[in-house]
């Protein structure tokens, strides 16, 4: 359950500990689809913390969505709320997403919105892996 906190910095907020964990989290978006296999994805890569696909509006030649498993709105949820080894194997994951589209060596971009005034379209944490070209 959530808890009132006075200073966000002292303990987490929620914890998403599942699909079905954070009551507050909008469970009408097309990630949250794409998790429970209600939407198909071009899947890249999937563990336990994330899942990676193919963006079906691509902005480069090589645009991947890395999604996290557990719910969380935006980066400011998952910075709040997820473990440290949950933080880590995020984006260790990105990384491995990187390597394996070939990207690694030759650059890429990380791009991730937060919140309506930056343009976030889908309230689900989730990083742009943009590449395969010059940008």
């Amino acid at each position: 359950m959530p808890s009132a906190i006075l200073n966000p910095y002292e303990k987490v907020l929620y914890k998403s500990e599942s699909l079905e964990g954070n009551s507050m989290y909008n469970k009408e978006n097309v990630f949250y689809k794409i998790l429970k296999s209600e939407i198909p994805a071009k899947i890249i890569y999937e563990n336990d913390v994330a899942l990676a696909f193919y963006d079906i509006r691509p902005l480069k030649k090589i645009h991947a969505l890395i999604i996290t498993k557990n719910l969380y709105s935006n980066f400011d949820d998952f910075a709040a709320s997820a473990s440290p080894q949950e933080v880590k194997d995020f984006f260790m994951t990105v990384s491995k997403v990187a390597e394996m589209l070939g990207i690694s060596q030759t650059g890429y971009r990380l791009l991730s919105n937060n919140g309506p005034n930056s343009g976030q379209e889908v309230e689900h944490f989730h990083m742009h892996l943009l590449g395969g070209e010059k940008l």
